[in-house]
């Protein structure tokens, strides 16, 4: 059961993403963009915890849970920091998650080779 809930509720913020790029004219970075302020904001007043705790990777794999994730570091920081933790927490949270998209896009680029259109 818990993989079905992980695939409905991915599969349904990836609907809603594919409809906005089809009846819209907003641009994919807008789009990407508003995903992880949504994250944020439904972090930010309690939601996003408990649809993590539904879902699992299907709330926590696509923008929104990059956006939740930033802010809870932000505010785990902030908490133990002070004001400089608001700099230095959405990072410390999600490096991990930063330097394997780095890592792995750069060995990508090595092995494949992209052609000028």
């Amino acid at each position: 059961m818990k993989y079905l809930l992980a695939f409905i509720i991915g599969g349904a913020l990836c609907v809603i993403a594919q409809i906005l790029l089809d009846k819209t004219k907003l641009s994919p970075a807008r789009i990407l963009v508003g995903y992880v302020v949504a994250g944020v904001f439904l972090g930010a007043i309690g939601i996003y915890p408990r649809i993590l705790e539904l879902a699992g990777a299907g709330a926590a794999t696509p923008l929104t849970g990059f956006g939740n994730l930033i802010a809870e570091g932000v505010r785990k920081a902030v908490d133990r920091d002070g004001l400089i933790g608001a700099l230095t927490g959405g990072l410390s949270a999600a490096s991990a998650g930063i330097a394997a998209a780095l890592c792995f896009g750069f060995i990508a680029s090595i092995i494949f080779h992209g052609k000028n259109k």
